[in-house]
């Protein structure tokens, strides 16, 4: 049985739950991965129920022995499950912080979860799923990851580096058989995390006006399902009002 890890997740309702959803529907079996183990089990009884498998597993992919335990759980020898054909990095946070007043310890911490994250994941997709010649690696990105903001310096520099690091690592693994694309999310996206945030934030933008978690989630398989004779590196998505 195929295989998806997808890294990142948190609400049912988000762009993580909705890229488990998409992958169990695809007949995969999904290993939901996350920092909070109420949310991820959420996510992973919501695919079972609906006749799916999925198994949650806590990790912070910004610490190297929780990436190496995640592939060595996920990887396991004997196990029944094929080693993962797709793999997501979903993770990121985003807040705006004057630069003047930023701290250290506050441009790490969006550094840890931006390249540093996607160096630790990328590296043990390149020893471990590389050498079977075949798989998908996308990391999501965003409108930082192109152009910096006031107020999102430490944003721009985290989301400006997973971009680089997955531009390499295309040029490096697709020959070899591993499609690496970053995907531009350009635009809200209608989750619990924005609704929660910015209650007025449907209202205002109107019918349409944010991006819907599911239809990113399909525009990522998409990518996962192309032919490789025709492979997306990168592709950005925004609500059709969105101004850019």
């Amino acid at each position: 049985m195929k295989s998806a890890v997808i890294i990142g997740v948190g609400p049912e309702n988000g762009l993580g739950g909705a890229l488990c959803k998409r992958a169990a529907a695809g007949g995969y079996y999904v290993f939901v991965v996350g920092r909070t183990q109420e949310r991820l089990d959420g996510v992973a009884q919501a695919i079972r129920s609906a006749g799916g498998q999925a198994k949650a597993i806590v990790a912070d992919v910004t610490q190297e022995q929780d990436v190496v335990s995640l592939f060595d759980q996920v990887m396991a020898p004997g196990a029944p499950i094929d080693a993962p054909d797709l793999v997501v990095y979903n993770v990121g946070n985003n807040r705006r912080i004057d630069f003047r007043e930023m701290s250290l310890a506050d441009f790490e911490s969006f550094m840890r979860t931006g390249p540093i994250g996607a160096f630790l994941l990328g590296r043990e997709v390149a020893r471990r799923i590389v050498p079977l010649g075949r798989g998908t690696l996308i990391f999501t990105g965003a409108s930082a990851s192109l152009r910096g903001r006031p107020g999102f310096g430490h944003f721009a520099a985290s989301k400006a580096g997973v971009r680089m690091l997955s531009q390499s690592m295309a040029r490096e693994y697709g020959p070899q058989g591993l499609h690496v694309a970053h995907v531009l999310v350009d635009g809200g996206i209608d989750g619990e995390r924005l609704r929660t945030m910015y209650p007025n934030a449907v209202t205002e933008r109107g019918e349409d006006g944010l991006l819907r978690p599911e239809a990113i989630a399909d525009a990522y398989w998409l990518i996962h399902t192309q032919q490789r004779s025709a492979w997306t590196q990168e592709l950005d998505l925004r609500p059709f009002a969105e101004q850019f």
